[in-house]
């Protein structure tokens, strides 16, 4: 299979064996890396590439070691021009597209930039597939994250029939709170907290802060009898406050973990992942189907669904619907900052990617059916897999105008959303 495939930190300038590999991975911040092999999978030794930045300044050389794996680290975040000297390459061993060399990668704090040389002849047709499974995977993954910050929108909806948006604002918190305890706090001289215990305390914190909204705000605005309209211009503000608030204490600059980066990425036929995606799909899936089971088999789960569907008679039905709301906020924003962790150990943390990924959670909501916190799973994996397979395509920078217009033109077909139900109106 032709292909160049990445992952993992950066290495020494040039690196002609594994042991080099692995030394190099836990040196460098952040760099471009790939392996390179030819038309039958077979990998490539002794080719020489060259990294410059966008001034044109070499940067470091690697030669591919016997797997052919290279790694180059780099000083900084940028714009990088990664060339291939194709002098180097063995007897008929060709570059399936010589006007991709050199190839220009866009590194970011902390990360590796995968660098693609794909090299000999394949069909055109399994280029697609391979193509289409890649973006299959990624989307699975992006949907399964939007899914797990839309459920909380759509429970605290279902039950007091507020748009919250100020969600969006509790996912960027638990991101950036997951880094300031894994590296924020180490580089103010304290000690740095693994991502897993630093992740558990963030949980715990945002969906304490979210128990705090809902008691020490909502709560009394309701009781105040404000109509909904209000409440949620009242959302709105509690949102900026948030997000400003993050841009004081982290700055605008997007923030990387220091655990599970520069890992190897493991190949499954066209679709290579690395253990951490596995690990961000595989504990979505348990947290949405444990959230599943919770609404369907337990006590509190009956009556979200009671309050959800009759505030009245639920209070009327002997239901503590004030204690109900509250689980819900506190169920809401456990999630959204574990969404947020998910996608910013995935991807970056910033104070903005909240915000970004907010018109997407309201996405979700609506295309799986307002108020029903399976409709809003379903939605996100929609939303995800509308997303990613668009690049196919279309331009990458359109890709969340491609999610949107299938929400439109679901909601043509059926108002009430995928799993949503009819209502009579009037």
């Amino acid at each position: 299979m032709p292909a160049a495939t990445s992952a993992g930190p950066s290495a020494g300038a040039s690196l002609v064996s594994s042991g080099g590999l692995v030394a190099a991975q836990e040196e460098a911040d952040q760099g471009v890396r790939g392996m390179l092999r030819d038309g039958e999978g077979e990998p490539i030794p002794d080719v020489t590439l060259t990294v410059s930045d966008s001034a044109g300044d070499e940067v470091g050389q690697a030669t591919t070691d016997a797997d052919g794996q290279w790694m180059i680290p780099v000083p900084e975040p940028g714009t990088y021009t990664i060339l291939l000297d194709e002098g180097t390459l063995p007897e008929g061993a060709e570059l399936q597209d010589p006007e991709r060399n050199p190839l220009e990668v866009q590194v970011t704090s902390g990360r590796v930039a995968p660098a693609v040389f794909q090299l000999g002849e394949e069909e055109e047709g399994r280029q697609q597939i391979q193509a289409f499974l890649r973006s299959v995977a990624n989307g699975i993954k992006f949907g399964l994250i939007i899914a797990m910050t839309a459920v909380g929108l759509s429970l605290v909806f279902s039950t007091t029939r507020l748009i919250n948006f100020a969600h969006g604002d509790l996912v960027a918190t638990g991101a950036l709170l997951a880094w300031f305890f894994n590296v924020g706090l180490a580089n103010m001289g304290g000690p740095s907290i693994h991502l897993i215990p630093a992740s558990i305390i963030t949980i715990v914190l945002v969906a304490l802060l979210g128990a705090g909204l809902e008691r020490g705000l909502f709560r009394p605005l309701r009781q105040r009898r404000l109509g909904i309209f209000q409440l949620l211009i009242i959302t709105i503000g509690v949102g900026l406050a948030i997000r400003h608030v993050l841009l004081l204490f982290f700055g605008g600059s997007p923030r990387t973990y220091r655990d599970f980066v520069g890992q190897e990425a493991v190949q499954m036929g066209p679709v290579s992942l690395t253990p951490r995606d596995m690990t961000i799909m595989g504990l979505s899936v348990l947290l949405l189907g444990g959230v599943a089971m919770m609404l369907q088999r337990t006590r509190m789960g009956k009556s979200i669904r009671a309050v959800a569907d009759n505030p009245a008679l639920a209070s009327a039905s002997g239901i503590d619907v004030d204690r109900v709301i509250l689980t819900v906020w506190i169920l809401g924003a456990g999630l959204a900052a574990t969404g947020g962790i998910f996608f910013g150990s995935a991807v970056s943390a910033d104070w903005f990617m909240g915000f970004r990924l907010l018109l997407l959670m309201f996405a979700a909501v609506i295309l799986g059916g307002i108020g029903t916190a399976y409709g809003a799973m379903a939605g996100g994996l929609v939303i995800g897999l509308v997303t990613e397979l668009s690049v196919l395509w279309f331009p990458p920078e359109l890709k969340f105008m491609w999610a949107l217009l299938a929400l439109i033109v679901v909601l043509l077909v059926r108002p009430q959303g995928i799993l949503g139900r009819r209502e009579r109106v009037g």
